[in-house]
């Protein structure tokens, strides 16, 4: 027990190493010389854990997905509405950002065509998962919290993640997170509709 363990712990921490290394060079951008070297471990040892590299990308975008729908289940139970559920729901990348990283699956997203087919089929799975939430949020939301948008919810989701995806790529290409964050905060206000005022 105490072996398997061990070895548990080692899995964990090799993903621990790889997530940081894709949300910094990309799926393309890292080996296992470089998991090693951070490490201290031999390349036959991270072989023993992970067989191939495809196997690494996938199990980590499993952890990955997993991790975020239960940040997503969080949200769901701590938050009364809408805008409160899709302020944290920013505030997810926005924290990411803030320590110098990009998501796991926009990174990932922009090698698609060079990715292994397990690692796409896991890519594929986090957009899906979080645009089905988020349209469930906006689902409820609409007539009960007064959010307004004019496309399907569907089609609303997929443009949040859309607009935040790629604000965080041009916050990071210009080094600047008020990037992000104005952006988003722009995306959070017209969901918001106009600010209505009683005339006097």
């Amino acid at each position: 027990m105490a072996i398997a363990a061990r070895n548990g712990d080692t899995a964990q921490r090799i993903m621990d190493v790889a997530e940081r290394l894709i949300q910094v060079r990309g799926y393309n951008g890292f080996s296992y010389a470089d998991i090693a070297e951070t490490m201290q471990l031999t390349k036959a040892s991270l072989h023993y854990h992970f067989p191939s590299k495809a196997e690494l990308g996938r199990r980590l975008m499993e952890r990955y997905t997993e991790n975020f729908l239960a940040a997503l289940g969080q949200i769901d139970a701590t938050c009364a509405g809408a805008h409160e559920k899709l302020q944290r729901y920013v505030s997810i990348y926005a924290e990411v950002l803030a320590n110098k990283r990009m998501c796991l699956c926009g990174m990932l997203a922009a090698e698609y065509a060079t990715l292994p087919k397990s690692v796409k089929a896991e890519v594929t799975r986090f957009f899906d998962a979080n645009e089905a939430w988020l349209a469930g949020i906006l689902g409820e939301g609409k007539p009960s919290d007064g959010l307004e948008f004019g496309a399907p919810p569907i089609e609303t989701a997929r443009t949040i993640i859309a607009t935040l995806e790629g604000a965080m790529m041009l916050a990071r290409t210009y080094d600047n997170a008020g990037r992000f964050d104005r952006a988003a905060q722009r995306l959070l206000a017209d969901l918001a509709g106009p600010v209505s005022t009683d005339a006097k």
